[in-house]
């Protein structure tokens, strides 16, 4: 089952996993902008990637990622801001495929957030060998 690196022409796709997520997360009212996306992803400078996993030609699932750089490594890493795999293609290994994809795009930490209370995310991350970050708490400052 192939990863690819999306292009433009998979924006709505994109777009369409990032929505569906967010209902299977209890968000149901989230409608994005296509071009706004499209501008973010594949315009002159864009500010995060997509990584598209496939099976049979159809788009199954995805990791939604940007470049960050750690100052005590001293080398950049990769942030993960969405991973999600459609409910039909479940089971088949595609988030293994794009974690290790991920993984062997940078020599530097491979980093996400997790919902509290996802057992099941849990599980399958403690499974790759990923743990948590104990001591540490995330804040966020919007505009």
């Amino acid at each position: 089952m192939p990863i690819r690196d999306a292009v433009e022409n998979d924006t709505d796709d994109i777009c369409s996993m990032i929505e569906e997520h967010a209902r299977y997360e209890g968000k149901d009212d989230l409608v994005l902008d296509r071009a706004e996306m499209a501008r973010h992803l594949f315009g002159p400078e864009p500010k995060a990637w997509v990584l598209i996993a496939e099976v049979d030609g159809a788009t199954a699932g995805m990791a939604f990622c940007s470049w960050n750089f750690s100052t005590w490594e001293a080398r950049p890493g990769i942030w993960l801001d969405d991973l999600f795999v459609r409910p039909e293609y479940r089971r088949l290994g595609l988030g293994r495929q794009l974690l290790a994809e991920l993984k062997a795009r940078t020599e530097g930490r491979v980093e996400w957030d997790m919902q509290e209370g996802n057992e099941k995310a849990a599980a399958f991350y403690a499974d790759l060998g990923a743990e948590p970050v104990p001591g540490w708490v995330r804040y966020r400052w919007r505009g």
